[in-house]
């Protein structure tokens, strides 16, 4: 997963100090490939985490919400979504 990152970060600056792609439209295809590579990594991460919470709790998530209509756990585990996305966007930025 770190040498997406550096694969990544080496784009972009490869793309600000490369000679012939100097111009914005270089800058800006560094920048592209750099979001889309964070923007998966991120969601590999996400999906990862919501995983791990699923399996260490000791019911069925989609039973509970689905079929008992348990909006106090949707709330919660959107909430940990959101709190997740927080994290993984923060440390993306820096």
């Amino acid at each position: 997963m770190f040498s997406i990152i550096n694969f990544a970060t080496d784009a972009v600056l490869a793309a600000d100090v490369a000679p012939g792609n100097s111009g914005p439209l270089g800058i800006l295809l560094g920048h592209l490939v750099a979001a889309i590579v964070f923007s998966i990594v991120g969601i590999a991460v996400l999906v990862s985490s919501y995983m791990v919470i699923k399996r260490l709790l000791p019911f069925s998530i989609t039973k509970e919400i689905e079929e008992d209509q348990n909006t106090a756990l949707a709330i919660i585990i959107g909430a940990g979504i959101i709190g997740m996305s927080m994290i993984i966007s923060a440390a993306i930025l820096g």
